[in-house]
């Protein structure tokens, strides 16, 4: 493993690459924000806006929400700017009571609102299916993330979808993720991570098309014909999670009284289950999800790199134990067999044991992690 020199993330993090000089392209992301014009990247997105209101003929734009501080700084931003947006909410089948009063806040921002729950039985059955085969319980989530609002403003004839940030960007990735600034289904393959996965390759005999019509979006020829937009609010507006924290706050959200998973209390608060995606990057990347949030500080200046290490040695591997058992009892497994599967993912090419018969990981950025 190679380990950025400048935050805390190693190659193995999927779209991360680091240079000839020790630096990963997310922070060399970051960097190139500091030259970036957003006084004319606004003045774009006022075009957008505007086209988008002589356009509509009932919602001027659809924002996909959580009711996480994203969604409420965008639900924000937008009726800001005179926008008659519709809320959507794929509904996680693990909400949290912080989650669920949070989007009813954001609701009574002012916006209305529809809350898509998919059938159980499916869900269970895709979680399951793509743990065993990918091992991560998240892809269903992501599929859904992405396409159900695509569908609804399709169907709805919306013009706009305004989603946060590019978490491509964010969080590695090239170039080429950011250039357009427009989302498409080919942007959603490749880093909707969904592990390059679409809808249709989970027709089984047990999943059929019709089960799996909500993670099905529109194709690009009829968002063509539409002319249906999607962009990221964070390429127009400058993104950072404090920033966009601060506002949600003075509109209402609240934050957790506990970290749930990573370094913020704010992050990840609404959906038990999201831990799990995070934490399974330990067994295949060597890292969690508290690397990737202090990367996000470091880049940000309020933190060093060596309090981030502190941090982290500190943390050890932050194992979400209540929501592993949650979710197992939610999709009918044993937890003995959630580990079994877990095990089939851990990465052998960084991973390696000891002579007592311990996991390891030579070249981690903790030298003397307490393995």
């Amino acid at each position: 493993m190679k380990w950025c020199k400048k935050c805390v993330l190693p190659d193995t993090r999927p779209h991360l690459v680091i240079g000839e000089d020790g630096i990963c392209n997310a922070c060399k992301n970051h960097n190139l924000k500091s030259s970036i014009n957003w006084d004319e990247r606004y003045s774009s997105f006022l075009k957008i806006v505007n086209e988008s209101k002589s356009r509509s003929k009932g919602y001027d734009c659809l924002i996909p929400v959580s009711g996480g501080k994203d969604s409420t700084w965008q639900t924000v931003k937008c009726l800001e700017m005179g926008l008659r947006p519709l809320a959507v909410t794929w509904r996680t089948p693990s909400r949290t009571e912080i989650g669920q009063k949070n989007l009813d806040n954001l609701i009574s921002l002012g916006v209305d609102h529809i809350d898509y729950s998919i059938s159980p039985i499916v869900e269970k059955k895709f979680m399951v299916k793509s743990f065993e085969r990918f091992g991560s319980t998240a892809i269903p989530m992501h599929m859904a993330l992405f396409n159900i609002p695509l569908l609804v403003a399709y169907k709805f004839n919306i013009p706009l979808i305004i989603w946060g940030e590019n978490s491509a960007i964010e969080y590695g990735s090239s170039e080429e993720a950011d250039k357009g600034f427009k989302l498409s289904l080919n942007w959603i393959k490749k880093y909707g991570v969904t592990h390059g996965t679409i809808a249709k390759d989970w027709i089984d005999n047990e999943l059929s098309e019709k089960d799996l019509t909500p993670y099905f979006g529109p194709n690009d020829s009829e968002l063509s014909q539409n002319d249906l937009r999607a962009i990221f609010l964070g390429y127009y507006i400058k993104w950072d999670p404090e920033l966009t924290k601060k506002v949600a706050m003075d509109n209402g959200f609240k934050i957790d009284k506990k970290i749930r998973t990573g370094y913020y209390n704010y992050a990840d608060i609404d959906d038990d289950f999201i831990s799990i995606h995070h934490w399974m990057k330990w067994y295949k990347f060597g890292f969690t999800r508290l690397f990737d949030n202090l990367s996000l500080e470091i880049r940000n200046k309020r933190m060093t790199r060596e309090n981030a290490i502190n941090l982290i040695i500190d943390s050890k591997e932050m194992r979400p134990d209540e929501d592993i058992k949650s979710f197992c009892k939610f999709v009918g497994i044993s937890e003995l067999y959630f580990f079994k599967i877990a095990e089939k993912f851990r990465n052998h090419d960084i991973w390696k044991k000891k002579e007592n018969g311990k996991w390891y990981i030579p070249n981690h950025l903790i030298h003397d992690w307490n393995w």
